[in-house]
């Protein structure tokens, strides 16, 4: 296993920008994921980690060596791509035992390690069957198991689940992260599902335009998003712009009509937010539903409900400015109706500062 480094790591096609001085750091044996929406730069990173482009700038390091320029053969790392790159002429043992035999192991070790990659994979016993006679998650597991066979230093994945369905693509989710515990492999996860990233990452790189946005555990990046883009990107959120804000020594006091105000304490932070109109960021879980009498609430008229099974979405408005909160079905006896008027409290923890773009 390794560490992996990059240091303001650019990359350009012509006048295209694919990344931009990228640099990050990743521990031995960790999972790290590069989320974003597609063109934003994940898979070139990875491409680069792996050897398979070489940057423009900046340097790449395993450890304490550098491997900028080095083939993809002297690496040492698997990747799994997003069409898995499986060859349908070839059975299932063939296509992973491929990479040993290009490394001219022995026909007797790569037996063995063919064998050891399928139980680790949960498909013992499939060897002599052809790839394209698996469903689509067996050949996601063929494909990991033949980046696994050859014993990387460094697992790469790109969009690895993106071809599964629902169901199975938590399933595999699951699966994956359990194994990569197990060996534990220092993994980088490229994908573009904010659930996957979160519920899958030690820590993760949030990239938009090839740049880095920010990096932190899942956590932190959700919990304290350091851009508007960070936090509209991870999960559902409420934006409202500040009608006008009222500053004092030790509140910020926001109007977001005119008989709604939100009070937040000031930080040394929010000096950068003086003299410029602010937007209000809270999530849709953070939003109270009849708060305690003595809350801080406004009354919301309902306007409309929608159940998701788990989730029940309530849109609701005050003074013509629209909002959503999410509540746990049946959690409450309290029903909501359309068109009714209700107490509703935004917390000031809950609420993030940004300045109006």
């Amino acid at each position: 296993m390794a560490a992996v480094r990059l240091q303001q790591v650019s990359k350009h096609y012509g006048a295209v920008i694919a990344i931009e001085e990228i640099s990050l750091e990743v521990q031995e044996g960790e999972f790290f994921s590069l989320l974003g929406p597609s063109g934003c730069g994940k898979t070139t990173t990875l491409r680069i980690i792996a050897g398979f482009e070489e940057p423009d700038s900046g340097s790449v390091w395993f450890d304490d060596r550098e491997v900028t320029r080095e083939p993809v053969q002297k690496r040492n790392v698997g990747m799994v791509f997003q069409n898995y790159a499986l060859f349908a002429h070839m059975t299932v043992g063939e296509n992973i035992a491929f990479g040993l035999r290009a490394r001219k192991i022995e026909k007797s070790e790569i037996s063995a390690r063919v064998k050891r990659a399928l139980q680790l994979v949960d498909l013992s016993g499939l060897e002599e069957r052809p790839v394209t006679q698996l469903s689509g998650g067996q050949q996601q597991r063929v494909a990991l198991a033949r980046a696994l066979v050859i014993e990387p230093q460094i697992l790469l994945l790109d969009e690895p689940l993106s071809n599964l369905d629902a169901k199975l693509r938590q399933e595999t989710r699951e699966q994956l992260r359990s194994l990569q515990r197990k060996l534990g492999i220092t993994t980088f996860y490229v994908t573009h599902d904010q659930e996957e990233a979160l519920t899958q990452s030690d820590r993760l790189a949030i990239l938009f335009q090839g740049r880095v946005a920010q990096i932190g555990s899942p956590r932190q990046v959700y919990d304290h998003p350091e851009s508007r883009e960070v936090m509209a990107f991870l999960g559902k959120t409420n934006f409202l712009v500040a009608e006008r804000v009222d500053w004092s020594e030790h509140e910020m006091r926001l109007m977001l009509t005119a008989d709604w105000y939100l009070s937040v304490p000031t930080n040394p932070e929010m000096a950068l937010l003086k003299d410029q109109r602010v937007t209000v960021g809270f999530r849709p879980h953070e939003v109270r539903l009849f708060p305690n009498p003595h809350a801080a609430s406004i009354q919301a008229r309902v306007v409309d409900v929608i159940y998701s099974g788990a989730i029940e979405e309530i849109l609701l408005e005050v003074g013509g400015r629209r909002f959503v909160a999410h509540r746990v079905a049946n959690s409450s006896s309290q029903t909501i109706r359309i068109g009714e008027l209700i107490p509703v409290e935004i917390p000031s923890a809950s609420i993030r500062l940004f300045p109006e773009k």
